[in-house]
């Protein structure tokens, strides 16, 4: 706002009574309605109002200790106690009435809950949610909201990539932020601004040969700049907005460095979006265009077209194929979406994509599958007036499409829905999927296409009343393919307080999966069906159990303790291992058969025999056992100046004997090695 004129302020306001489940707003917002800046009402009368500088510093000092479980004495890396000591501040500017400049510099995240565990046997990365406190912030400025795979912020400070070997390596679990601004506010004009800048440190992995005693240092993560830039207008009477966003990422490589060969030198992305908004938000109109552009050496541009993002060396493909030589790639990807999102009864929409073959925004952003055009549509109806039996309710039907660009078939996807909350506040929701058989260019990782069976999925939740003392959710997921896989997901939601300062939740979680297409491994030496190569698959049955739970207790106002445990085992057996037989198909030529033999060897490893050719495969089956701990301990010893008491605890054990799981195994930790964290931080708030 401008200091000393009059104002005039967008308000509303919302009361909620658990008792009643009740909702009353000073300016009422339909249910038929999706909206809410856009219905406050004004408040006026204020005037002479006037604003302080807004700075705020918050610098920390924090000591650290980790623990290792199993430490061998030979390793000169690890020294017992490992202390470890470092500072930083957080900076809060105003700039001006209407922007905030926050800086961080050397920042510490060590409070923070850990990711939960998984075993992930896809070709797909896995990403978390954010939770650092810097990147959360202010965060919804920082990407769009159809297309929000241009920006994540997880790949700021996310773990090295670069080898390193040896009897003993001293590897960083994260690069180093240097410091890291952003510049966030909206204008009086209407006026958004999203910017960010951040610097990794160079890391280096330390090795030590016990043959020579001599420790030696390899970089595994260079320094690294990042840059981003977001602006929004709005406009019109339907408070439609524009906007346009660039990225930036730059690698700092020493001369001949061997990363230059693994990771892209420099990273461009420019995009835009629009939300057109026509008849008072009724209809909706979303759009967004952008590229990409990446930069560097032949071997680190042909990482990239290699990796599971793209498998641009799959051999039958007859388009956009690997070029090694190439030191640059660009890529595009658009899309738009039109629905209906007000009224009573029919909401819908109908979304397009186009992603090219060469997007790549893994520098910054996030992609697990470029090279598609999609094509999906939504239709639902609803009742939003309280019935005999039904508070609300709605049923919808939703088709999915998608082909890559050499026109094969990835996608055909049919699933209905359905929603209901009754009376008594309870919710269930239900939805059946099936999807048909189609080309998947992503199994053999790498290889060429493989058809996948046609698939059904059946989905129930049920959830009580959420604002009870005592909530729950449940959700059952049961599923099967044409030959012979199935899935068994049973999880739930437990959430209640023991009284006024305690909180507790409890999610378990349980899965059993065959599938009878999981990837095992790609052998040189194969038939010239598949292109000289073995393309090698199995059977897999595959559960897993966790448990998280989650403790929040409040001594004082100013003191409270938050506790995270997490139990997890998983478990996976392959059976009738073989090989693609024939590109675009699922038959595959199963080892012990068609003249091969299959011969399990002592150390558990599988020797394979066809014609003349001997190969061995390593023994795939698992068990693995984890156990995570995150306690926090927060004082806020004198306002905005916090006091963190931080153990963290990560157990693992991982066996290759595939033995089915019980429910006992999550808690087989206790005999699992681990590392133990401690860590003390304080931080000093000043303000003026």
């Amino acid at each position: 706002f401008n200091p000393g004129d009059e104002q005039v302020w967008g308000l509303n306001v919302r009361r909620f009574t658990p008792t009643l489940n009740a909702e009353d707003y000073w300016v009422p917002v339909p249910r038929t309605i999706t909206a809410w800046a856009s219905r406050f009402g004004d408040l006026e009368g204020l005037e002479g109002l006037t604003s302080n500088l807004r700075v705020e510093v918050l610098p920390y000092v924090a000591v650290s200790s980790t623990i290792t479980g199993d430490r061998d004495p030979m390793n000169p890396f690890d020294r017992g106690g490992n202390l470890e000591s470092q500072g930083g501040a957080d900076l809060k500017i105003g700039v001006g009435p209407n922007l905030t400049l926050d800086a961080t510099f050397n920042p510490d995240f060590g409070q923070v809950e850990a990711d939960p565990a998984e075993v992930n046997l896809s070709a797909n990365e896995t990403t978390f949610p954010e939770k650092r406190p810097f990147f959360t912030e202010g965060a919804r400025l920082m990407n769009f909201t159809a297309a929000t795979n241009f920006f994540y912020s997880r790949r700021i400070g996310a773990p090295p990539t670069g080898p390193a070997r040896g009897d003993f390596v001293d590897y960083p679990k994260e690069a180093t932020i240097l410091a890291a601004a952003k510049l966030t506010g909206r204008l009086s004009s209407g006026t958004s601004l999203g910017m960010l800048a951040a610097v990794t440190q160079e890391e280096t992995a330390r090795l030590f040969d016990r043959t020579s005693e001599v420790t030696t240092s390899v970089p595994v993560a260079p320094r690294t700049t990042y840059g981003l830039a977001r602006v929004q207008q709005e406009f019109g009477p339907n408070t439609s907005t524009v906007s346009g966003m660039a990225t930036v990422v730059q690698r700092d490589f020493e001369p001949e460095d061997p990363l230059a060969s693994l990771l892209a030198h420099r990273a461009f992305g420019l995009a835009a979006d629009s939300i057109l908004r026509f008849k008072g938000g009724l209809y909706e109109l979303s759009s967004y265009a952008g590229m990409t552009y990446i930069q560097g050496e032949p071997e680190a541009i042909a990482r990239v077209q290699r990796s599971s993002a793209h498998f641009a060396q799959r051999p039958d493909r007859d388009y956009a194929r690997l070029d090694p030589m190439r030191r640059s790639l660009p890529g595009y990807k658009a899309g738009a979406i039109f629905g209906k999102t007000g009224g009573r009864h029919w909401i819908w929409s109908v979304t397009g994509i186009s992603e090219s073959p060469g997007f790549e925004a893994n520098d910054i952003g996030r992609l697990n599958s470029a090279d598609s055009y999609t094509f999906n549509g939504d239709l639902r109806w609803r009742e939003t007036e309280p019935g005999n039996l039904l508070r609300s309710y709605w049923i919808g039907v939703r088709q999915n499409n998608e082909w890559n660009h050499g026109g094969d078939r990835q996608v055909k996807r049919l699933q209905f829905n359905s929603s209901q909350t009754w009376r008594n506040f309870w919710t269930t929701e239900a939805s059946f999927t099936r999807d048909f058989r189609h080309a998947d260019a992503r199994l053999t990782w790498g290889g060429p296409l493989m058809e996948t069976p046609s698939l059904w999925d059946l989905n129930l939740e049920l959830s009580n009343n959420q604002s009870s003392a005592t909530s729950w959710s449940g959700e059952l997921d049961i599923g099967g393919t044409e030959d012979g896989g199935l899935t068994r997901r049973l999880r739930g939601s437990l959430a209640f307080r023991p009284g006024d300062r305690w909180q507790l939740s409890i999610d378990p979680d349980f899965l059993r999966r065959v599938d009878t297409q999981q990837y095992v491994t790609t052998v040189e030496g194969g038939r010239p069906e598949t292109f000289g190569s073995r393309y090698v698959f199995g059977k897999i049955d595959r559960s897993t159990y966790a448990v998280q739970f989650r403790l929040g207790l409040t001594f004082k106002p100013d003191l409270n303790l938050d506790v995270y445990v997490e139990p997890f085992a998983a478990s996976g057996h392959y059976q009738d291992l073989g090989e693609l037989a024939q590109p675009s198909t699922r038959l595959r030529r199963r080892y012990g058969t068609f003249g091969t033999t299959l011969v399990t060897q002592p150390d558990g490893s599988l020797l394979v025999t066809d014609g003349e050719t001997t190969f061995q495969l390593k023994n795939p089956d698992f068990n693995v056992h984890s156990f995570r701990l995150n306690v926090v301990l927060r004082w806020e010893w004198r306002p905005g100046s916090t006091l963190f008491f931080v153990w963290q605890q990560d157990r693992n054990l991982r066996e290759t004997i595939g033995d089915p799981i019980g429910l006992g195994d999550p808690f087989r930790f206790l005999t699992a090695p681990g590392n133990n964290y401690f860590v003390i931080k304080t931080s000093f708030w000043w303000s003026s």
